[in-house]
């Protein structure tokens, strides 16, 4: 009787140990006789699960500007009236090209400076040429010839100083004196407007010009966060203007000084914008990424499907073969999800139209 009751509990304890293994198997979901379609096959996407070091990720906010050293400003030379603007805000413009026209006393007053130097010049080679005549008749001295020289020289001297300012500043003959772009660029910023006077020692900018085929990403970070970040940290940025896209890049530099207002220290990101997409202040959110010693299988976060409180992938393995597997998720990085058990590295899944597939294969 004794033994009897004996085996009756070893049959039990068999039985719920068994029972208890089955509630801790990995949820698995493969259909007999589904096959993805042709059309189906076209519009999926496949990737592989890889073992990665976990990363986790800072969130900041910030704004699109240009390049310190891509950008300049432009500033009146001469007073006087604007008479004509030929660019408005957000124009590209190239190098020399006209953007408005002054007409100014100053130009007189520059022309005349000219006139006075070539005439300088004119007198001392006429001096030089009289030196040295008196000096071929040894009524003069060397030393009277070579002062005359010296006086050519100087007079030459003043006359180039003179030319330079009207190259640089692009002075022409007349009252009229014309800005130019002095680099090719987007416009950013404009501070005159036709008709407006601009008075003797005006000494604000008119315009600012940037180009932006490569910009920053200016992101605040706050003192908490200071110690987390270092150059060179890969980031994306996701731009207001296109949800859902994200550019990649890294912290190109920390800018060691806290804005004394926010109390933030500013990052910034470069990144290459050949489209001219991106655009100068623009608001953005900035996710830095830092890696931890801990790996784990990593999957696209498209390949996650949530349904009922929990998390599948997909798992293929050929057009008749897809198991819908349950996964236990640790974290979701950016595009990627962190997976703590039901896939391991090397397993193909689905990651475009998942939820399709997923939808076909469970109704």
């Amino acid at each position: 009787m004794k033994q009897s009751h004996f085996y009756r509990i070893i049959f039990l304890t068999a039985t719920a140990a068994s029972l208890l293994a089955c509630g801790h198997k990995t949820e698995e979901t493969t259909i007999p006789g589904f096959r993805l379609t042709d059309t189906m096959s076209a519009r999926i996407e496949l990737d592989t699960a890889r073992m990665e070091k976990v990363r986790s990720e800072l969130k900041f906010s910030g704004s699109v500007t240009p390049q310190d050293n891509k950008m300049t400003t432009v500033y009146p030379v001469v007073a006087g009236y604007v008479t004509n603007i030929n660019v408005t805000l957000g124009d590209y413009v190239s190098k020399g090209q006209v953007l408005a026209t002054i007409r100014s006393t100053d130009i007189a007053d520059f022309e005349k400076q000219r006139r006075d130097a070539e005439n300088d010049l004119s007198v001392a080679n006429r001096n030089l040429r009289s030196a040295q005549e008196l000096y071929d008749s040894k009524l003069s001295t060397e030393r009277d010839v070579a002062g005359a020289q010296k006086e050519v020289e100087n007079a030459k001297a003043e006359l180039s100083r003179v030319n330079e300012v009207f190259t640089i500043y692009h002075i022409r003959k007349g009252s009229n004196y014309n800005i130019v772009a002095p680099i090719s660029g987007f416009v950013i910023e404009k501070k005159i407007n036709a008709d407006m006077q601009l008075p003797s020692g005006y000494s604000e900018s008119i315009f600012t010009i940037a180009q932006i085929d490569e910009v920053y990403v200016t992101a605040n970070v706050y003192e908490t966060d200071i110690a987390k970040l270092k150059p060179g940290m890969p980031a994306e940025v996701e731009l207001v203007s296109y949800p859902g896209k994200r550019l990649t890049g890294k912290i190109d530099r920390i800018l060691h000084v806290l804005d004394p207002e926010t109390k933030t220290l500013k990052i910034r990101i470069r990144l290459p914008n050949p489209g001219y997409e991106l655009k100068p202040d623009m608001a953005a959110t900035v996710f830095v990424f830092r890696e931890e010693e801990q790996q784990l299988p990593a999957v696209p976060s498209a390949a996650i499907v949530f349904d009922k409180s929990r998390n599948y992938v997909l798992v293929y393995h050929a057009k008749d073969s897809i198991e819908t597997r349950l996964v236990e998720t640790s974290r979701a990085t950016g595009q990627i999800t962190y997976i703590t058990s039901g896939i391991e590295p090397g397993e193909k899944v689905i990651v475009k139209n998942s939820l399709l597939v997923y939808d076909a294969i469970n109704d």
